[in-house]
């Protein structure tokens, strides 16, 4: 079974990927850690975050233990990945990666920008998760002060503004809800609500997986 989640920064689709692969035992992918891994390789050599030929050779060359940099966790490696994320080349290189692992024997959760619509299209579960941009910043502003590293909420959602833009309007991949998506708006709903909110979402498409297999 493969769960791909989808939506904008800070809508709680990762928070809510985790707890379902967890529930469900599945492995999980955060792919937006990818595009973060390659605009801080770019850094990190000092090359230019709009070089698209030098963004594709970080991309194919991607270690997965990068992934589990805590720089890759920091409010301005994500602004950066939204602007490699915009260039073609990259997310090519990247399909591959992501399409592997959710081959994985038993089943994936995915959750990204264009999982349900690039990555996954066959997926059993599409989800679409978001949440007002300015209870989205609120949550980013309050992650961020949890690990103790400066957070105004006012700039974090001028940024988030800018973000959703880019992402929905750049002309590979947009970010935009599959067809056969469900929507899930965690404006006004706890972690618990989300997650059991998910779970009715997805029960339909365990039955199915349950009877075909059977």
């Amino acid at each position: 079974m493969i769960l791909a989640i989808d939506g904008p920064a800070a809508s709680g689709k990762g928070t809510l990927a985790k707890r379902l692969a967890a529930h469900f035992g599945l492995p999980h992918l955060d792919t937006g850690l990818l595009y973060r891994g390659v605009a801080m390789a770019l850094l990190d050599r000092g090359d230019a975050l709009s070089d698209e030929a030098a963004a594709e050779r970080a991309a194919r060359t991607l270690a997965p233990a990068l992934l589990d940099d805590p720089r890759l966790r920091e409010r301005a490696m994500g602004e950066a990945a939204s602007v490699v994320a915009a260039q073609p080349r990259v997310r090519a290189a990247l399909i591959a990666f992501q399409r592997a692992f959710a081959a994985t024997p038993g089943g994936a959760v995915l959750d990204g920008r264009d999982i349900g619509t690039v990555i996954c299209p066959e997926a059993d579960v599409k989800l679409f998760v978001t949440a007002s941009p300015e209870v989205r910043a609120m949550r980013r502003a309050l992650e961020l002060r949890t690990r103790g590293q400066p957070a105004d909420e006012a700039e974090i959602l001028a940024d988030i503004r800018i973000r959703d833009a880019r992402d929905a309007g750049r002309a590979d991949a947009p970010l935009r809800a599959a067809p056969d998506a469900e929507l899930l708006d965690t404006s006004d709903l706890s972690i618990d609500e989300v997650f059991t909110k998910a779970l009715a979402l997805i029960a339909p498409a365990i039955r199915d997986c349950t009877h075909t297999r059977a």
